[in-house]
C-alpha cells in the first residue's frame, strides 16, 4: 500500500496537491463555523444523580438559580430611596429578559435573607441557560456596572461558564501567537533550510482545518466542548511537525546517499510513512480511551484528537510526498550555514549517549529513575476536583462574587444544594423533612413550599414565593450552607442528605454544585479501569504487530508509565501544592480531574509516537542482522535528533498555554510539555538502551503462535538499502532470538 502511495504521489504529484488544496480551501469554509457549534461545561455526568435533578428542576420550576447578580450600595443603606430604586428595577428587567426564568431578589417578597451580615450588599438570582454564553453574556453586560445609586456584579455558575470560555478564547489567541513564530524558527534552525521547514507546517494547518470541519458537523449533531479547539491547534501543529520531520529528514537523508528523487520518495513512503502510520495508530488508540467517559467535556477531546491524528497522518502521506516529489533537491533550498551538520543522518551524540548507558546501565539509568520516582512521588497526596471559580484570576468578577458570598454572607445560595423529589408528597411530610434536613451540620437553612427552617424549626411559613417550590406535589427544596463549596465537610453535607428518606415515603434527587462534584469524581473513577485496559491492550497489540515481540511492548509500557506518573506527580506538586503559583499566578486547589485524565490519555499517546519513531530504526538495525548493541546505538543515533527536535518543537505548542488565565488550561500545557521533554530525553536517551542492554536476546522474543502469528498480521518489510551492514560477531555472541522476522 505505501508504495502504491509512494508512486501514485510521484506521478501525479501536482494532481495531488490541486486536490489537497481545494479540499483545504473546503474544510476552511466550513471549519471557521465551529466556534460557534461548541458549548461550555460538560464536565458532569448526564446520568448521574445531581443531572438528573438539574433536569427536573429545570422541568418542572422552570430551573435553579445560576446566575447570582451582587449588589453593593455606593453609599447609604439597601433600604434608602435611591438604593431601592436602582435595586426595583434591576429586578423588573431582569423578569423581562427572555431566557432569564425564577428572578429572586432581595427588594422582592420574601427575600430579606439575601442580603449580607452588614447589610451594605444585596443579592439578585436567576436562572439561565448556561451554555447558551453569548445570551449570558448580553445580559450581563447590559444589567453589571456602575447603576446609579448601586454597582452590580455578575457571578453563579452561569456568568462563571461564560467568563471562563471568553478567557480561553482570548488565551488561545496569545498562546497561538507565540507558539507558531517559535515554532517556524525553531524548525528553520533544525532544518537548516527555509523550504524544509515550512513542510511539517502544511501538515499542521491541514490537520487544524480538517479537524475544525469535523468539530463543526459534530457539534452540529452533539454536545462538543469549547475547549476542543484548545487540543486541535496543540496537536495539529505538534503533530504536523513530527511527522513532518521524519519524513522530511529520511527523504534528504536518502539524497545525501545519492539517490534520485523517485528512489528517495519510495524509501521515505515505504519506511518513515510505516512508522507514521504506526505512530498515528497508537496516539487513536489512546485518545479513543475517551469515549469511555461520561462527561461530554472528555469525550470531546476524543473526537478532535483522533480527527487531527487521522488527519495529520493522511496528510503526511499524501501531500507531503507530492510536495517532496514536486521539489525534490530543491527541499534544501534557503539554506542556512549550519544546514550541512544538521543534514547529516546521525546524531553522534546520541549513539554516543547509547553506548555509554549500555556499558553501565544500572550506574547510568538508576539515578535518572530515581528521579522520576521522585518527581512521581506527590501523587500519593493527590486530591482531585472540578473546575470552580478558583481557576480564573483573582481580578475576574465571578471569582470576587463568589468570593463575596462566601465571606460576606450567612450562607451562600447561589452554592447551596436541591432537592427535588420523585412523586407526590403532602405538606406535613415536606414540613418534617424540611426540618430534619435544616438540622444536619454545616445547614445554615432550608427553604421549601411551606417555609423556611433553622435549626428544625420553621422561622417563616409559606410565602409568595412557595410556587417556585411545589408543582403538582412534586417539591423541591433548597438547602444553604455554611460550608465552603467543594471541601470535604460539603460533600459530606451532600452524602448525608442522600442518606435521609425522602418526605412521605417519596424518593429524591440531590444536586447543586457539591454533589455535581461528587458525581463527576464517581463517573470518572468508574470508567477509569476501563479506560486503562483498553490504553494497554490496545497499545499491546499494536507494537506487537509493529516489532513482533512480547517484550518490546511490556518494556514501553513499563517506561511510559515511569516517564507519566513524574510529569503528573510534578502538576501535583505546582498546581494542587501551590509551588509556582506566584509565577504563574494560579490559586493552588485539587487537581481537576477531567484534565488529569486527559492529560494521562493524551501524553500516553504521544510517548507511544516517539517509541515507534524509535523503535522503527533499532528494528530496521535488528532486522538486517545487527546485533542488539550495535542495532540500539544506531537507532538512537539515527532518531535520537528527530525525536529530540520533534519533541521539543511539541513542547513549545504546549508551554504556550501556560500564558493562559485558567489555571487548569495552564496545568495541562505545563504538565503536557513537560511529559514530552521527560519522555524524549530520559526515557529515549537513557532508559530505553539501558532497558535493552539489560533485556539482551530476549528484548525480541515472542513465543512460537505469536511469531507465526505476527508473520501473517504484522507489518514488516525487507530491509531497505540504507540499513546498517551486518556487523561482524563477537567471539562467544549469542544471535538476538525470536524476533519472529
Amino acid at each position: 500500500m505505501l508504495q502504491r502511495i509512494a508512486d501514485l504521489t510521484y506521478r501525479r504529484a501536482r494532481t495531488v496537491l490541486l486536490l489537497s488544496l481545494l479540499a483545504v480551501v473546503a474544510l476552511a469554509a466550513v471549519g471557521f463555523g465551529a466556534f460557534g457549534k461548541l458549548q461550555g461545561g460538560g464536565f458532569d455526568d448526564p446520568d448521574s444523580p445531581s443531572s438528573r435533578a438539574a433536569a427536573q428542576i429545570d422541568d418542572t420550576f422552570h430551573g435553579e438559580a445560576n446566575l447570582v447578580l451582587l449588589v453593593r450600595a455606593k453609599e447609604g443603606a439597601l433600604d434608602s430611596p435611591d438604593v431601592e430604586h436602582a435595586g426595583q428595577e434591576l429586578t423588573r428587567g431582569l423578569r423581562k429578559e427572555p431566557g432569564v426564568s425564577q428572578v429572586t431578589s432581595y427588594w422582592a417578597p420574601g427575600g430579606s435573607a439575601l442580603t449580607s451580615r452588614d447589610g451594605s450588599q444585596a443579592l439578585v438570582l436567576a436562572h439561565m441557560d448556561q451554555e447558551d454564553t453569548e445570551r449570558v453574556t448580553e445580559v450581563t453586560d447590559k444589567w453589571t456596572g456602575e447603576r446609579g445609586a448601586v454597582s452590580v456584579r455578575a457571578g453563579g455558575g452561569a456568568a462563571l461558564n461564560e467568563q471562563v470560555n471568553a478567557q480561553v478564547s482570548k488565551d488561545l489567541g496569545v498562546a497561538e501567537a507565540i507558539a507558531v513564530p517559535v515554532t517556524l524558527i525553531l524548525l528553520i534552525l533544525a532544518f537548516g533550510s527555509v523550504v524544509a521547514a515550512l513542510l511539517p507546517l502544511a501538515i499542521g494547518l491541514v490537520a487544524i482545518l480538517g479537524t475544525f470541519a469535523e468539530l463543526y458537523i459534530l457539534g452540529s449533531i452533539t454536545d462538543v466542548s469549547v475547549f476542543a479547539i484548545n487540543l486541535t491547534t496543540a496537536l495539529g501543529l505538534g503533530l504536523g511537525i513530527d511527522y513532518g520531520l521524519l519524513l522530511v529528514s529520511r527523504f534528504r537523508e536518502r539524497l545525501g546517499a545519492g539517490d534520485e528523487t523517485a528512489q528517495a520518495l519510495r524509501t521515505t513512503v515505504r519506511t518513515a510513512g510505516r512508522t507514521v502510520l504506526f505512530s498515528a495508530s497508537t496516539v487513536v488508540a489512546a485518545l479513543a480511551a475517551l469515549l469511555l467517559f461520561p462527561p461530554y467535556f472528555l469525550r470531546s477531546f476524543a473526537y478532535a484528537g483522533i480527527g487531527v491524528v487521522a488527519i495529520a497522518a493522511l496528510s503526511a502521506l499524501l501531500v507531503v510526498p507530492a510536495l517532496l516529489a514536486v521539489l525534490g533537491p530543491r527541499v534544501n533550498k534557503g539554506r542556512l550555514p549550519w544546514a550541512d551538520a544538521v543534514r547529516k543522518p546521525e546524531a553522534p551524540m546520541w549513539g554516543k549517549l547509547a553506548r555509554t548507558v549500555m556499558r553501565r546501565p544500572a550506574l547510568t539509568a538508576l539515578p535518572v529513575l530515581a528521579v522520576l520516582l521522585l518527581a512521581a512521588s506527590p501523587l500519593l497526596g493527590a486530591t482531585f476536583g472540578t473546575p470552580d471559580e478558583r481557576v480564573l484570576p483573582e481580578s475576574a468578577e465571578s471569582r470576587q462574587v463568589s468570593t463575596a458570598l462566601q465571606h460576606d454572607f450567612a450562607g451562600n445560595d447561589a452554592a447551596g444544594v436541591s432537592v427535588v423529589t420523585q412523586g407526590r408528597a403532602d405538606s406535613r411530610a415536606v414540613d418534617r423533612y424540611a426540618a430534619q434536613l435544616s438540622e444536619l451540620k454545616g445547614v445554615a437553612r432550608v427553604q421549601a413550599a411551606t417555609g423556611t427552617y433553622v435549626r428544625g424549626h420553621a422561622v417563616r411559613g409559606p410565602g409568595a414565593a412557595s410556587a417556585a417550590f411545589e408543582q403538582q406535589g412534586t417539591h423541591r427544596l433548597s438547602v444553604t450552607t455554611s460550608l465552603t463549596p467543594a471541601s470535604g465537610k460539603a460533600q459530606d453535607l451532600v452524602r448525608d442528605i442522600r442518606d435521609l428518606p425522602g418526605p412521605g415515603g417519596t424518593t429524591t434527587l440531590v444536586g447543586g454544585k457539591d454533589a455535581e462534584l461528587i458525581d463527576s469524581k464517581k463517573a470518572v473513577a468508574d470508567k477509569l479501569p476501563a479506560a486503562v485496559a483498553w490504553v494497554v491492550g490496545s497499545t499491546f497489540i499494536l507494537l506487537f504487530l509493529f516489532t513482533g515481540s512480547v517484550v518490546q511492548p511490556l518494556r514501553a509500557l513499563v517506561l511510559n508509565a515511569v516517564s507519566l506518573t513524574a510529569a503528573i506527580g510534578a502538576m501535583v506538586w505546582v498546581f494542587q501544592d501551590g509551588h509556582l503559583s506566584s509565577l504563574l499566578g494560579f490559586t493552588a486547589m485539587p487537581m481537576d480531574t477531567s484534565m488529569t485524565v486527559l492529560m494521562f490519555c493524551i501524553v500516553f499517546g504521544l510517548s507511544m509516537d516517539y517509541e515507534v519513531f524509535v523503535t522503527s530504526r533499532i528494528k530496521e538495525l535488528h532486522d538486517s542482522g545487527a546485533g542488539n548493541h550495535e542495532a540500539v546505538t544506531g537507532g538512537l543515533s539515527r532518531t535520537g535528533r528527530i525525536v529530540t527536535m520533534a519533541a521539543g518543537l511539541l513542547a513549545v505548542s504546549f508551554f504556550a498555554f501556560t500564558t493562559s488565565q485558567v489555571s487548569f488550561i495552564q496545568m495541562f500545557g505545563l504538565g503536557s510539555g513537560l511529559a514530552i521533554l521527560i519522555d524524549a530525553v530520559a526515557v529515549r536517551g537513557v532508559l530505553v538502551p539501558a532497558a535493552m542492554r539489560l533485556l539482551g536476546r530476549t528484548a525480541w522474543y515472542a513465543p512460537a503462535p505469536l511469531r507465526r502469528l505476527h508473520a501473517k498480521a504484522g507489518l514488516s518489510e525487507a530491509a531497505d538499502d540504507e540499513a546498517a551492514e551486518p556487523r561482524q560477531q563477537e567471539p562467544g555472541e549469542r544471535e538476538p532470538v525470536g524476533s519472529g522476522v
